[in-house]
């Protein structure tokens, strides 16, 4: 089961109001969630009370691999809060050998067929 941190929409018309949460990648936008971090009003005046997180919970689900999606990591690097940094993924030794093509046979020469003995007749002997 993959998860993320991810935005999910409430609110009236012409009025986003959004909550952060955990939840598994394979459900809706809406639909079930984990566990709530916190919320995001983009049409709040006060750029300092648009957005809340809980930086003990963001930083738990990160630790044990959430994946946030573009916009929550741009909300969680505003809140200051650092992201882990992600490991570098090592390249493992390949036991497979390369395919190589086989060779391509060329077809040997056709012979010349040998004339029959009985066919051949020697000229000056008559039969």
């Amino acid at each position: 089961m993959s998860v993320k941190l991810r935005l999910k929409k409430f609110g009236r018309l012409n009025h986003p109001t959004y909550r952060i949460v955990v939840a598994d990648s394979r459900s809706k936008r809406d639909g079930r969630i984990i566990e709530t971090l916190g919320f995001y009003l983009p049409k709040l005046q006060r750029e300092a009370e648009q957005s809340k997180l809980n930086a003990e919970r963001v930083k738990y689900w990160l630790s044990v691999g959430a994946q946030p999606t573009e916009t929550v990591v741009t909300l969680i690097k505003n809140a200051g809060i650092a992201l882990p940094a992600r490991k570098p993924r090592k390249e493992r030794k390949r036991t497979a050998k390369p395919f190589v093509p086989p060779k391509k046979k060329t077809p040997r020469p056709k012979a010349k067929p040998k004339a029959d003995k009985a066919d051949a007749k020697k000229p000056g002997k008559k039969s």
